[in-house]
């Protein structure tokens, strides 16, 4: 047994997977264990390591600190890759007063750190309170972000502790906020859902509807001066003329009598129907033995970044796009509308043409499952840059870097938006990019527990270990019952999705299982991914302003 026991003791890289692979695998299946219901899940490896550490096992201190650093970007970018098509619309609508909200319970956040080092300067740095705010925040990436910032200043300190006995009740604390705000605020969870139903119902959803053509106004006109006449966005995708069925193209002619198959939104539906017509009952089940309505997925990386107009669908095949599906949301098939690969398009004609649209799009849905490693690693490339260039600040002793947490994020965020505009393919599974997040977060949290695990009881029971508990829980408990209790008297967010949002500004995946167990549909979730992004963002930078203010 020798041989084991050189390797368990050995320095190498062999050493070092054995380790990480047993911290990882143990954190893991502890992670699953639910205690009233709530796990801490993938956060165990982060006390898995801890245990490790404490008792003796350790690697490389150069190989701990790049895969410390290299888990944390590829954490970040896939989270960048993944909000990315959804980070600037967030900020429409309803997603403003959620992301309001939320920077709301970030800065209280700074603001309860703050008052409590003041308070507390002689036994906890501003260091520690920033980890117990990482912690307390349920948040990986500020404490990278911190820890970085500290080596930057060259002050050794281990806030990863902070962040472990914080992080327990980061996720308990936050749990018993929204319940104490559920009780002072009387919230009724079977109102709020039906509130919930009746909102969705009143959204606009696409509708498909007959109008027969009888507006002399405009019969005997084109279809493009026809769509110009209305002013609303609408597709005709077929067209009955007597007994006969066709597609019709930008130039047909529209004749009174035609029935037109109309897909618009149910708000455009009444001014469409009133300025040609009247609406009619009508069976296209016979024009189904001419014309085929197929979804076709957008796999060639040419048409990657090409508007619908462009690739000349109509006219040059005679088949009509109705809508266009990407990431689970219908889009209506307007001319400018910008196609990305992954994108189900909705296509109505001839077999014989549907088919040669195939050829054209990709279709090949085997396609989407190979990895586009270009574009992840040329996206890490420039983050890494991005995060490392100075930001000088006035008044502060250092610039501010964005690091290696907020760089990737920012570029995997700009690449999700607007990498079609350069030709990028970013499209990747969802599974894919669960994957890569479940790895890179997987690694950081081994690394942060292995360093800090022979430090770790020592410090908590002889030290201050209490103390940063009580800390962590005000910092957790009180900016989300005082945001929440005024989000919902003065911004009348329904509770579901405020329980969402409150669980997206501290970026707890736990917090929000627990809101989804009473909610009827995805309402927390939404409010979650809304305001996620931006609360990601502010974390990491705001925990270095922190460290360089009080530096």
């Amino acid at each position: 047994m020798n041989w084991l026991y050189s390797l368990i003791q050995s320095d190498g890289v062999a050493h070092t997977v054995l380790i990480y692979a047993f911290v990882i695998s143990l954190g893991v299946s502890l992670g699953k264990i639910r205690i009233c219901g709530i796990s801490l899940g993938i956060a165990f490896v982060l006390f898995s390591g801890i245990i490790c550490g404490h008792f003796g096992l350790s690697v490389n201190e150069t190989l701990l600190y790049f895969l410390r650093d290299f888990g944390l970007i590829l954490f970040v970018f896939a989270i960048g890759l993944q909000v990315g098509p959804s980070f600037f619309s967030s900020f429409k609508k309803d997603g403003m007063k959620m992301n309001i909200t939320a920077i709301s319970v970030v800065l209280m956040d700074v603001a309860v750190v703050v008052i409590l080092y003041l308070i507390l300067s002689d036994k906890i740095s501003i260091a520690m309170m920033v980890g117990i705010l990482a912690g307390a925040a349920t948040n990986t990436p500020s404490l990278g972000a911190a820890q970085e910032a500290l080596r930057h200043i060259s002050v050794q300190e281990p806030i990863a502790l902070g962040y472990a006995v914080a992080y327990p009740f980061g996720v308990g604390g936050a749990i018993m906020a929204l319940i104490f705000l559920r009780i002072i605020l009387r919230i009724n969870i079977e109102s709020e859902n039906k509130e919930i139903e009746r909102a969705n119902n009143s959204k606009e959803q696409h509708e498909l509807y007959s109008v027969l053509l009888s507006n002399p106004a405009i019969a005997n006109k084109n279809l493009k001066d026809v769509k110009k006449l209305v002013g609303r966005n609408f597709i005709i995708s077929r067209i009955k003329r007597g007994e006969e069925y066709f597609v019709p193209l930008h130039d047909t002619i529209l004749l009174s009598n035609d029935i037109l198959r109309v897909f618009s939104t149910p708000a455009e539906k009444e001014a469409v129907t009133v300025f040609m017509g009247k609406e009619v009952e009508e069976d296209w089940g016979a024009s189904d033995s001419k014309f085929v309505s197929r979804s076709i997925a957008v796999t060639q990386n040419r048409i990657n970044g090409k508007t619908l107009n462009s690739l000349g669908l109509r006219s040059a095949f005679g088949v009509n796009v109705t809508r266009v599906n990407r990431s689970g949301i219908d889009l209506l098939a307007t001319p400018n509308l910008v196609l990305q690969i992954g994108d189900s398009v909705a296509a109505v004609g001839e077999i014989s043409a549907i088919q040669k649209v195939e050829n054209l799009l990709g279709n090949t849905l085997k396609k989407l499952n190979n990895p586009h490693t270009f574009t992840i690693f040329l996206g890490i490339m420039f983050g890494v840059i991005i995060g490392s260039i100075p930001i000088p600040i006035p008044d502060m002793p250092m610039p501010v870097k964005l690091g290696l947490a907020g760089g990737p994020l920012i570029v995997a965020i700009l690449i999700g938006r607007f990498g079609y505009k350069l030709k990028l393919i970013t499209y990747i599974t969802q599974s894919a990019n669960l994957m890569l997040r479940e790895i890179g977060i997987c690694l950081f949290l081994a690394s942060v527990g292995l360093a800090a695990g022979d430090k770790f009881v020592e410090t908590v029971i002889s030290g201050n270990g209490l103390l940063w508990l009580i800390c962590g829980f005000l910092i957790t408990f009180l900016p989300l019952v005082i945001v929440g209790f005024f989000a919902r008297k003065f911004a009348k967010l329904n509770f579901l999705t405020l329980m969402g949002v409150l669980a997206g500004s501290r970026t707890s995946m736990p917090v929000l299982t627990y809101c989804n167990t009473l909610s009827a549909d995805d309402s927390p979730a939404v409010g979650y991914s809304t305001v996620y992004p931006l609360t990601m963002f502010l974390r990491i930078i705001l925990v270095q302003v922190l460290i360089l203010i009080f530096y």
